[in-house]
């Protein structure tokens, strides 16, 4: 095996040398961003050039203002369309679209068509464009279709830019589309996200309204989702079962040295990896997606990729894109991309930081405090109602993070802990307890941060500091929430973000409007007045979210309690207040989700955490008695048989006897443990529930226990004897 070593640190040395062949040689040429950037997009500009004027007109109606889409433009924008993915080599298209397993898919259909004459034609028609039905028996429906019920339709999203996929050997043509099923119900991601971006919209230009805020014709939400994820060489990843099924170890002492050194945290990018960096940026620029960050992460081997702020539709679509690029180019480059959010134990896991606001099509956006958040009144009434929702719906907040992934990441020192709570910094929570107490006199400021040496600027200083360790967190001008995991969707925890603060608008804006009815004539003393009060009330009841402390302190969690806080810790948990009927008034209330779709979705939540915990026991029992237990014999053959052989030559070794009774020793423990674990797993409980339950705290510990002395066994048994590559290759060889 430390020969297996050795040719692995030499194959991944000759992948880089190979990967970059060519390139050392020769002056790097730099990236044009700006002639590749989007140049594989339908964008607006093309349909400029290619559409007549009055359906060009009517297509950015529709994407801009949300005004319905007229089908007589479809076949006109299909031509164009068709016309420009030949041009860039398609041969095929495909309606793309999110089904409820998190992930995208698609189904290719030729542009070619056979005629009379024998020959072949390109068709692409309105109808090709705008509809589509794919096979729905197959995908997530949570019992809202039987399986011979098999009718599904992809609905064209105009919203979102179609693009070229592109591949060594062709290309085909990507249209972003929504999936429903034959009665009309959500079948995806995006339909929810649409129907939540519209009642956020809807509520926020209410208040605009009241607030004598004119011409805005639309206001949206606006996402930027970090993307922290994992590379390793693919040599090593073949030779983990345990990565190849379940996306994550089940098995990995911790080795000498994790991240205690804290040196690979914004550390000089090696070379394979960088150069894999950039090919992504790269083929991400050209779908038009706005790459922007990329550095070394906290952990080993753990790096991270950021984008832009967009329309969180849009936003939601490139992430999906971001994902499956990190993925296809690291293949080129010798290495895997985990997107688990708990590939190693000991070391940190992934999250992706979903950062939120709220903007107008007039470019105002509703979360920027301004010089003077005191002063700034709308600001203040739109901040409140975020701080209402989370506060009102911390478990849909909680429910629309929790994955069987995620749950080994939060609450661990590594990430938010799966107590909601909103951080707003020192300036901001002074404002507000200064409005709770009857009204507001001035507001911190942040001033110059003096670094002590001549040379160096002084810096212009926040009025607050980040807190790292909350769930969700105001950084300025947005929200981040913290908690999404880094395999999600982000779809999902988007759409509850949205309607949960349209409720909040929705009551706020009731509250005010009938204080000003009650005041009779309108003012702007009235008008603040009113508002100040509003605020107030919201205020005192939402404060109990409100923390600027450290969240992973035990001290924290009793607090929490006291104030009244949710403390969910793991996904069955949390999905267990998915149909609290305030819940279900909420989705329907705003059109968001029907109570069949939410408990479609409560169904394909649960199913999907059994189904993950009995993959990861049944992989872990697979490992742990084909591979780790035969290794461990063959080892405590040889220590028997050396001993066998030093009782014949009269010599004292003690030392051999004592290590082959521990190896002994862990072997019976081991084969005990998984006797436990395999017994757990074949129970089954009578329904949903019964079974995520009995995965989640008796199968998970069964596992965990069978890992914790698998762990002792590979600290003990020869490195050549052990059957997988350990942490201290997979996590250090780049």
């Amino acid at each position: 095996m430390n020969k297996l070593l050795l040719d692995y640190n030499v194959l991944a040395a000759t992948k880089t040398r190979l990967t970059l062949n060519g390139t050392r040689d020769q002056k790097p040429q730099p990236m044009d961003i700006e002639r590749i950037f989007g140049e594989n997009v339908f964008s607006l500009e093309e349909m400029k050039n290619r559409l007549p004027k009055k359906v060009y007109e009517s297509l950015v109606a529709t994407i801009e203002k949300g005004e319905p889409l007229s089908p007589e433009i479809a076949d006109t924008v299909a031509l164009a369309m068709k016309e420009w993915a030949i041009e860039k080599g398609a041969t095929h298209f495909t309606h793309w679209f999110q089904p409820l397993t998190g992930m995208t898919a698609e189904k290719h259909e030729s542009f070619i068509t056979p005629n009379k004459g024998g020959g072949a034609i390109a068709v692409f028609s309105g109808r090709d464009l705008i509809q589509g039905e794919p096979d729905a028996s197959s995908f997530p429906s949570g019992g809202l279709r039987a399986t011979f019920e098999a009718r599904g339709y992809t609905a064209w999203d105009p919203t979102s830019p179609a693009f070229i996929m592109e591949n060594p050997n062709g290309a085909y043509l990507a249209i972003p589309t929504a999936f429903a099923s034959w009665t009309g119900e959500a079948l995806d991601h995006k339909i929810p996200l649409l129907r939540s971006m519209h009642a956020l919209d809807k509520q926020a230009r209410r208040v605009l309204q009241l607030f004598g805020v004119k011409n805005v014709h639309k206001v949206y939400p606006t996402v930027g989702s970090e993307q922290e994820y994992f590379l390793i060489d693919e040599e090593f990843y073949y030779r983990r079962p345990d990565l190849v099924t379940c996306g994550r170890t089940l098995f990995g002492a911790k080795p000498p040295r994790g991240q205690e050194m804290e040196d690979h945290y914004f550390g000089s990018i090696p070379e394979r990896v960088l150069a894999f960096m950039l090919e992504v940026e790269k083929e991400l620029y050209k779908l038009g997606v706005p790459v922007k960050t990329r550095h070394n992460e906290v952990a080993p081997s753990q790096y991270e990729i950021a984008p832009l702020f967009e329309n969180a539709n849009l936003a939601a679509d490139h992430q999906q894109l971001i994902m499956q690029t990190l993925k296809n180019v690291a293949r080129r480059y010798g290495l895997v991309c985990l997107l688990h959010e708990k590939p190693f134990a000991g070391v940190n896991g992934s999250g992706k930081h979903n950062n939120w606001s709220m903007s107008t099509d007039t470019g105002m956006n509703l979360l920027d405090p301004g010089d003077n958040p005191h002063d700034n009144m709308q600001f203040l009434f739109f901040c409140a109602a975020v701080v209402r929702a989370v506060h009102k719906y911390q478990d849909l907040l909680r429910i629309s993070v929790a994955t069987a992934g995620n749950d080994h990441r939060l609450g661990a020192n590594e990430a938010p802990p799966a107590i909601m709570s909103v951080f707003l910094g020192e300036q901001l929570e002074d404002i507000f307890n200064q409005l709770e107490n009857g009204g507001v006199r001035g507001s911190k400021q942040g001033g110059l941060l003096g670094l002590g040496v001549p040379v160096l600027p002084p810096l212009p200083r926040h009025a607050g500091d980040r807190n790292r360790t909350s769930p969700f967190a105001f950084t300025g001008n947005k929200f981040e929430f913290r908690a999404v995991g880094a395999s999600q969707s982000i779809s999902f925890p988007n759409t509850v973000l949205n309607t949960i603060v349209a409720d909040a608008l929705d009551e706020m804006a009731t509250m005010l409007e009938e204080k000003l009815k009650a005041r009779g004539k309108r003012t702007k003393q009235a008008f603040e007045e009113a508002v100040a009060e509003v605020l107030r009330e919201v205020i005192r009841e939402s404060k109990p979210i409100i923390f600027n402390g450290d969240n992973y302190s035990s001290e924290w969690h009793a607090e929490a309690e006291r104030r009244g806080l949710l403390n969910l810790p793991n996904t069955v948990e949390a999905l267990a207040h998915l149909l609290d009927e305030k819940n279900v008034q909420l989705f329907e209330r705003h059109g968001v989700l029907s109570r069949r779709e939410l408990e479609s979705r409560y169904e394909i939540l649960l199913d999907q955490y059994t189904k993950t915990i009995n993959i990861e026991a049944e992989t872990a029992e697979y490992i742990a008695r084909t591979m780790i237990l035969p290794a461990a014999l063959r080892y405590l053959r040889e220590l028997t048989e050396t001993l066998d052989e030093a009782k014949d030559l009269g010599l004292n070794v003690a030392g051999v006897r004592e290590t082959a009774e521990e190896v002994a020793t862990l072997i019976n423990e081991l084969r005990q443990r998984l006797d436990v674990l395999i017994a757990e797993n074949q129970k089954r409980g009578e329904t949903l529930e019964e079974n995520a339950r009995h995965k989640c705290y008796d199968v998970l510990p069964a596992m965990q226990a069978v890992r914790e002395v698998a762990d002792r066994l590979e600290r003990v048994v020869p490195h050549e004897y052990w059957p997988m590559p350990t942490y201290r290759e997979i996590l250090f060889v780049k």
